[in-house]
């Protein structure tokens, strides 16, 4: 079975060749490589299927000038070639094919007077890692070529890496049911004044209890809903939820009950989502004014796509939220951007506040934060803080507000409400 347009085996005629070739004695000496082509996509839409075609004919005679005699050059699918390798020297061997066809590639490739650079992602599958069937050792390749976009060099199948996939893909699963069916929940740290010890405001902060029953920290669930694209309808239900919460207080309150609640956006959210009109929408639902929100936003977030979150961070302003720089110092400080952003408030993270008094360099950081806070108007949160004395000295240097265990750990909605009452009666 061959592919009509290059003339190689295709899908199914390289699985024949795997299974032919490829048995429980010889595995050690073959392994497979997976190659997708960069952006090949864009060639068919610019320049028409017929330059696309020739790309790929053209990719495919370079490819094959790249490998060994006994090598065999497949076309699996659309832009993606594969090869079965005989091995003499193990994995090393693959490596340098794989060093031989990105120096292949190099060179510009000539269509209708356009110079087309081409680039590729390669993964690697061994023999030796024991499959079942030719199908497992492709798409074992393939899913090493997953990992080769992201990191951007070749890559070699793990079996522990494809394990964790396999976890986090069954997070992904459960999760998208959880914010679908209601199943999240918020817990709340409180803020409090370092002066007047005063509780202010309250961290949002999701929480997952899924269906076995098990308690996922927000380190395990988050990377997976920010690379599935999950964070947006999350983010959005934790803003809804975290404005319903605070209309609540107000109501049992019979008034203003005398806080705010802060959210965190992630960087993904603020390049996917209309952010502002999400807020404001939120906002006029429960009958709430912008002064009784903060957004948090970490350096990498602003640094990612600076004019987009520049634009969305005056629009904020506008509606009258507050707005937090979260974990500062530990990213892309920049005091351009910092100067020029309408930030209200630096976070100051935790790594540094945690161990300040038995570290001088900790403590000097933690100075200097406050001090360009103060110089640039702006007030500022130590998170982390773990024990009274810390918030004493912390106070003491001129930092507004603090947070951490010395004060409480997170809360449900109506344990916090009842601790801000016992607190600032």
């Amino acid at each position: 079975m061959t592919d009509s347009l290059t003339g190689l085996p295709n899908r199914g005629g390289f699985g024949d060749l795997i299974e032919h070739q490829v048995t429980p004695e010889t595995a050690d000496d073959f392994a497979v490589l997976a190659i997708n082509l960069d952006r090949f996509s864009r060639v068919n839409a610019c320049m028409g299927a017929l330059s696309g075609d020739e790309l790929l004919i053209s990719v495919a005679r370079r490819l094959k000038g790249a490998l060994r005699g006994r090598d065999v050059l497949a076309r699996t699918g659309g832009d993606e070639f594969a090869i079965l390798l005989r091995l003499e020297s193990g994995v090393d061997d693959a490596c340098q094919v794989a060093e031989r066809i990105n120096r292949a590639l190099i060179t510009p490739f000539r269509l209708c007077d356009f110079e087309v650079r081409v680039e590729c992602a390669i993964g690697i599958a061994l023999g030796s890692d024991a499959v079942d069937d030719a199908e497992d050792l492709i798409r074992r390749a393939q899913f090493a070529v997953k990992r080769a976009k992201r990191t951007g060099k070749t890559e070699t199948y793990q079996p522990q890496i494809f394990a964790i996939a396999r976890e986090q893909f069954a997070i992904e699963t459960e999760l998208r049911r959880a914010i679908e069916d209601g199943a999240m929940s918020l817990a709340f740290q409180p803020i409090v004044d370092l002066a007047s010890d005063r509780i202010m405001s309250f961290e949002s902060l999701a929480r997952w209890t899924t269906e076995s029953g098990e308690r996922l920290s927000p380190a395990d669930f988050i990377p997976v809903a920010e690379e599935s694209g999950l964070i947006v309808p999350l983010g959005r239900w934790a803003m809804d939820e975290a404005a319903r919460t605070l209309a609540l207080w107000d109501k049992v309150a019979g008034g203003h009950c005398g806080v705010r609640i802060a959210v965190n956006l992630s960087a993904i959210q603020l390049q996917r989502d209309h952010i502002a009109a999400m807020v404001r929408e939120t906002l006029d639902r429960h009958g709430l004014s912008g002064d009784r929100l903060t957004l948090e936003l970490t350096e990498s977030a602003i640094v990612g796509d600076p004019d987009r979150v520049t634009r969305t961070m005056r629009e904020l302003k506008e509606i009258g939220t507050t707005l937090a720089m979260d974990d500062f110092g530990t990213g892309y400080s920049n005091l351009a951007y910092l100067q020029s952003l309408p930030i209200d408030v630096l976070k100051i993270d935790r790594s540094f506040v945690t161990e300040m008094l038995g570290n001088r360099d900790k403590l000097a950081i933690v100075r200097a934060i406050l001090s360009l806070a103060q110089a640039l108007g702006m007030k500022t949160t130590a998170e982390g803080i773990e024990s009274p004395e810390l918030a004493q000295t912390l106070g003491a240097l001129g930092c507004t507000y603090g947070q951490g265990f010395s004060c409480s750990r997170p809360l449900s909605a109506g344990a916090a409400y009842d601790f801000l009452l016992e607190r600032n009666a």
